[in-house]
């Protein structure tokens, strides 16, 4: 039977397990160490469902699960998501047997088992996110989970806010069904073409593409610029970047995670 002094060298060792909570979402991107510290005294901290106020306590990410506001805080310093601004005339892919320009040609072999979220048709342009957290992608790409996409496309001819608006409102009929978009703004137009502002949640093959040149107006040039909270900004083509923690923490929300 333990004595008194193993039982009080057992709760030590026990209380100095893990990582104490405030850096821990201080590391996930919620803010600096006092920020968090806020956060957990106001009552927004879970750890395995329970609620923690306590500045002092340490968690296992290993064993433990935390949530903050309810959504759940997930680090792993092995995962690395990307946002890729992807040219025309690449292929979403990480090889291909023609020889043809791949993702895998922009961001090397730097990173392990990383792997695109999604596609853009090889003449289209954008944003595009890779990742190694197969949870992640996985959450992503699921129909469940459809995160809102934006697009700036240009398209043939004069289009009328009045279509924009019935794309909206009434959408229209494809090969594999009804399709609406979640909104249609006009952006500029020129003399045989006009721009475009689209957003919609399909992950469907050449969306866009699909619905405009249905009505009469074909895709001349399709750009993606947002996936959910994750923007392309000011990236350059061809080139990528690694999402900070907050971002990937806003992704996973948006997904369920």
């Amino acid at each position: 039977m333990p004595n008194a002094y193993s039982r009080a060298m057992k709760a030590h060792e026990s209380n100095n397990e893990g990582i104490r909570l405030q850096k821990i979402l201080a590391q996930a991107g919620f803010g600096s160490r006092r920020k968090c510290e806020e956060m957990i005294t106001e009552g927004r901290v879970e750890v395995d469902g329970e609620l923690v106020t306590e500045l002092g306590t340490r968690v296992d990410m290993s064993r433990q699960q935390i949530r903050v506001d309810g959504s759940r805080v997930r680090i792993n310093p092995n995962h690395v998501t990307l946002a890729l601004n992807k040219p025309r005339r690449v292929l979403s892919a990480m090889d291909d047997p023609k020889g043809r320009y791949t993702l895998a040609d922009i961001v090397g072999d730097k990173y392990e088992r990383i792997f695109h979220m999604g596609r853009l048709d090889y003449d289209s342009e954008g944003l595009i996110l890779m990742t190694n957290d197969g949870e992640l992608s996985q959450h992503v790409m699921h129909p469940k989970y459809e995160v809102e996409k934006t697009y700036i496309a240009t398209v043939e001819g004069k289009l009328s806010g009045t279509v924009c608006r019935r794309l909206v409102k009434t959408g229209v009929q494809l090969d594999d069904g009804w399709i609406k978009l979640d909104h249609c703004a006009i952006i500029d137009q020129k003399r045989d073409a006009t721009i475009v502002k689209v957003v919609l949640h399909s992950g469907k093959n050449r969306i866009v593409r699909r619905i405009f040149g249905s009505i009469g107006f074909p895709v001349k040039r399709l750009v993606r610029t947002q996936i959910g909270p994750i923007k392309l900004g000011e990236l350059k083509s061809g080139s990528y970047r690694v999402l900070s923690q907050t971002e990937v923490r806003s992704l996973s929300k948006a997904v369920g995670l």
